[in-house]
């Protein structure tokens, strides 16, 4: 590993401005392309499981909206 790193120094020093511009925005990519790699996958199971958990929720939270705004409806009538 050190002989490469000399390798790549003794490249570097022939650079001009411009050149070594390019070489940090491709370290830079490089780096941005690691850390996607080290997302974990997504489990599909336990997405469906959270889903389906919070479709029920939703639906029983609609259930409870509907009967609330129904009352507030007839009290509209009323008054």
């Amino acid at each position: 590993m050190t002989v490469m790193r000399e390798l790549i120094q003794q490249e570097l020093e022939k650079f001009d401005r411009e050149q070594l511009q390019q070489v940090f925005e491709f370290i830079s990519f490089l780096k941005f392309r690691a850390r996607l790699v080290t997302i974990p996958a997504i489990d599909e199971t336990n997405l469906a499981a959270l889903y389906s958990e919070f479709a029920e929720e939703d639906r029983q939270l609609a259930e409870l909206g509907i009967s609330e705004y129904s009352e507030l409806l007839k009290h509209e009538d009323l008054g």
